[in-house]
């Protein structure tokens, strides 16, 4: 890159910095305008006054096409700002005409991960742009934590290029399975469960039953049915999946299933070769969120991944923030005509109930 080249991207890093930086006076207030919505319209900023996680940025970036990963993720982000004090930058993709479209690939001001603490992912087979996806790359390559839910251990599908090792199917010996296997722990295997006809409860595994994950974690029912995983060696299991004849808490559980890995941590290799923390969960739709026991999962994980164990404790608040309106997940099925701006503030719906699931005929 020429000096010119490298200055005008200095700039443009800068002034994201900059707008970023405002962005809490905008998001506080829902009825405030929002005058980075025009030039960052990826994105939606919560910061908090106060609590452990002042000072530390996470990002979280949602983008997948079926279990709502533009609902969870940013009711996760009020969590974290309003009750812990972190500053969550919320990312989403969208369509040509700036309104969220789950898993369209099309994204920008990832620079922002330039100066994140956690990222957290709710992503399915994305193909981001080449400048987008060098950030994405330069975060694991420092070494930066990372919380994945549900579909993320098939994030990237990345037919070739640079990038394509990170994709869910590369065959390469020196990272195969890509992103998911290699830095969450397992790549899409396949379902164990019926989605809307069995759900799923969480078992705490014993012999991690102080894990300062678990710290306070009870009760844990999900609506999105399991998946298949064998976690990468070296992985620390915390919970297995129960799989449910039913929807319901007190559903009773399918007799031809066995228990499988459904929540882990683990580490991957930086560039420099230190360690770098992972939390993994093969649950994460949106309305598994409403459930406080896996929201409190969650929550205790982002702490732990981001180095803050000391900070978990059982009567951590992680009720819910402003108005949550899940959908029931399915493909295709997201709230129509929402931009991130309209996701702003402590008390704005996500998502409007109003906002139609399918395009109106």
């Amino acid at each position: 890159m020429d000096l010119r080249g490298l200055t005008e991207r200095n700039g443009r890093r800068a002034a994201l910095v900059t707008a970023l930086s405002l962005l809490p006076m905008v998001v506080v207030a829902a009825t405030s305008p929002n005058p980075a919505a025009q030039e960052y319209p990826h994105l939606v900023v919560y910061e908090g006054a106060e609590g452990p996680g002042a000072g530390k940025h996470i990002v979280l970036i949602a983008g997948d096409h079926e279990y709502r990963s533009e609902e969870i993720l940013p009711a996760m982000a009020r969590v974290l700002a309003r009750n812990l004090g972190f500053k969550c930058s919320v990312f989403f993709t969208l369509d040509d005409e700036g309104f969220i479209e789950p898993g369209s690939s099309n994204i920008a001001g990832l620079e922002a991960l330039d100066t994140a603490d956690l990222l957290i992912v709710g992503l399915r087979f994305q193909d981001f742009p080449a400048d987008q996806m060098q950030h994405v790359v330069d975060y694991l390559e420092r070494g930066g934590p990372v919380l994945g839910i549900r579909t993320s251990t098939h994030a990237f599908r990345i037919a070739a290029g640079p990038f394509a090792k990170y994709s869910w199917d590369y065959a390469g010996d020196e990272y195969e399975n890509g992103f998911g296997r290699q830095v969450l722990g397992e790549t899409w295997v396949g379902h164990y469960g019926t989605n809307h006809e069995q759900s799923s409860r969480l078992l705490p595994d014993e012999d991690q039953a102080t894990h300062p994950i678990l710290r306070g974690v009870r009760d844990v029912h999900v609506q999105s049915a399991g998946y298949r995983a064998d976690p990468m060696p070296g992985s620390v299991v915390l919970a297995f999946g129960q799989v449910l004849n039913g929807m319901n808490a007190d559903s009773p559980p399918d007799p031809d299933k066995e228990l499988l890995p459904v929540a882990w941590t683990r580490t991957y290799e930086a560039g420099d070769g230190s360690q770098a923390r992972v939390f993994t969960t093969t649950h994460g739709a949106s309305e598994d969120f409403l459930n406080p026991g896996f929201r409190r999962l969650l929550i205790n994980a982002a702490l732990w991944t981001a180095g803050m164990e000391d900070s978990i404790r059982a009567d951590i608040d992680v009720s819910l923030v402003g108005p949550y309106n899940p959908v029931v997940f399915g493909f295709d099925g997201y709230r129509r005509g929402v931009k991130p701006a309209d996701l702003a503030g402590w008390d704005t719906p996500i998502m409007a109930p109003d906002k139609p699931t399918r395009e109106r005929q």
